[in-house]
């Protein structure tokens, strides 16, 4: 169970073993991602715009990742959300929200989250996923794996945010509309993998 450990301090030396071990989220236990969560954002995160788009929706299992060193201790997760963009008509289109991305802050930069972003595309890439959504820097984001703001500035989202950040990486045939509303969406049904 030393998987489950909560996240711990850790050394330089290490990060190249967490690089090499991305596991399911799901066999963290969830105190231990709160506390890395708390780490890399700050108790106050629960009142962003991000927490709004998935509320009431859990993580989805075959797109979140953790990264753990040698000993199986957290230095880093990726969670993905099932969300939905809803037309004034109530046609729903499912999209993956992606975030948080965290790492431990002692430990930001060594590569870990974009090992971590790395493994949630390819699995979306996989079948799982053809919509992406997140909140994040566009130059980065756009230049690793291709998220765009082109198409979300009419999105409707429950709470302030950036327009330039709000980016997509859509694989759809067809695409998704221009115009609606992110909702959380428990009914998702991932794409055969």
């Amino acid at each position: 169970e030393a998987l489950k450990r909560a996240a711990c301090p850790v050394t330089a030396d290490r990060v190249s073993l967490a690089l090499k071990q991305l596991i399911p989220l799901e066999r963290i236990a969830p105190e231990a991602v709160e506390g890395l969560l708390d780490a890399a954002f700050g108790t106050d995160r629960k009142g962003r715009t991000a927490y709004r788009m998935r509320d009431g929706v859990e993580a989805l299992p075959g797109l979140s990742f953790a990264a753990v060193d040698g000993a199986g201790h957290l230095m880093g997760s990726i969670q993905c959300w099932p969300v939905a963009l809803e037309e004034a008509d109530d046609t729903r289109h499912s999209l993956v929200l992606v975030g948080p991305v965290a790492v431990l802050p002692e430990l930001q930069g060594a590569g870990i989250g974009k090992a971590m972003m790395q493994a949630s595309i390819d699995a979306a890439d996989s079948g799982l996923a053809d919509a992406l959504m997140m909140i994040g820097d566009p130059e980065y984001y756009g230049r690793f794996w291709a998220f765009t703001a082109d198409g979300t500035g009419a999105w409707e989202i429950p709470g302030p945010v950036e327009r330039r950040r709000l980016l997509a990486r859509i694989k759809r045939p067809g695409g998704v509309p221009v115009h609606g509303r992110i909702i959380p969406d428990p009914a998702h049904v991932a794409l055969a993998a």
